[in-house]
């Protein structure tokens, strides 16, 4: 019996190489390991915390929907849906709600650090989003979450609720081990010390970029003083975050990349890291292009994935339900 597990991407914008090597990727391995009965889902509701136009939210949905398919994601290997359309994820945050201490809440890093850089937009749903992220993961009996380590604070906080709730209710619920996986973290290509973000256009390199604009944006990324092509955090940021970059799209581990570049300089390094990443992006780009044309595939798509995470989610919601008194 495979080993079920869950992940999920906002729709809050055009995606990036950041999502694609941290993310996409990493869900297509998994998705065909054969370990692992993989479901995954587009987060529309946990995206509504962020401003947004609706006619833009539903191009944005799509497009996720479109990403996932052009990476390599497989309605006929995974579970692929929109986390709107299965009413039970908002039920269970409420009643999650209900047993989650305000204090936990208060102490989630990604909330205070969203509320530093928009103060203008503190709003309940961007302090209650771990609790909608618990009932995203545990309505499933999931084994696993793939997570990097900015998400394991909101993991552990699924896990602590998973036992409250059978403390108080008796065992419903698994605790969700982290799959921490080799996530790359990529930086600003325009500022190595800022995460990359769709918020800082110069410094983010977009799946739909063409190559003429890859290409640009390399060239013109930022690099540290000296002329060295070494791996150096602390003292070379911005060389050792292309070197990330390069390393990700290539498959090249970063110390075989030093020894190629040694001695030589960043316009030939940048230039050759250009053409590394329009050749990754290439089959994506096109297959996406493609599949635009298929009026019907997303559609098609999520409501298979619906009609699959349904079944198994209202399945747990009943047995909640009953052990919480609440019958219908």
């Amino acid at each position: 019996m495979k080993l079920r597990l869950i992940s999920g991407i906002q729709p809050t914008g055009k995606l990036h190489i950041g999502n694609y090597v941290g993310a996409l990727k990493n869900f297509v391995d998994l998705q065909n390991a054969g370990k692992f009965e993989t479901l995954f889902f587009i987060a529309d509701l946990h995206s509504m915390t962020e401003g947004f136009e609706p006619k833009e939210k539903t191009k944005q949905i799509e497009d996720v929907a479109l990403s996932y398919l052009a990476a390599g994601l497989n309605p006929k290997k995974s579970t692929i849906f929109l986390q709107s359309d299965i009413p039970a994820h908002a039920e269970l945050a409420w009643i999650l709600g209900t047993i989650t201490p305000f204090g936990e809440l208060g102490r989630m890093t990604q909330f205070k650090d969203k509320s530093e850089v928009s103060p203008g937009n503190i709003n309940v749903g961007l302090f209650t989003y771990p609790i909608l992220m618990a009932a995203d993961i545990i309505l499933y009996d999931v084994k696993f979450v793939p997570v990097g380590d900015d998400q394991v604070q909101h993991l552990e906080l699924t896990r602590t609720l998973a036992r409250k709730f059978n403390a108080r209710f008796g065992k419903t619920f698994a605790e969700p081990q982290p799959l921490l996986t080799k996530i790359p973290r990529l930086m600003s290509i325009d500022d190595p010390l800022k995460k990359m973000s769709k918020s800082r256009p110069e410094g983010c390199i977009f799946l739909d970029d063409e190559p003429r604009v890859i290409r640009e944006k390399i060239k013109r990324a930022v690099t540290d003083s000296g002329r060295e092509i070494v791996c150096d955090p602390v003292n070379k940021p911005a060389v050792s975050n292309l070197l990330l970059l390069f390393s990700s799209v290539s498959g090249v581990p970063i110390d075989e990349l030093e020894r190629r570049y040694s001695g030589r300089g960043y316009a030939e390094f940048k230039s050759d890291l250009a053409e590394a990443v329009v050749s990754e992006l290439a089959p994506f780009q096109k297959k996406k292009r493609e599949l635009k044309k298929k009026k019907d595939a997303v559609k098609t798509m999520l409501a298979a994935g619906k009609k699959k995470a349904e079944k198994i989610a209202e399945k747990k919601l009943a047995e909640i339900r009953r052990k919480t008194g609440i019958f219908r």
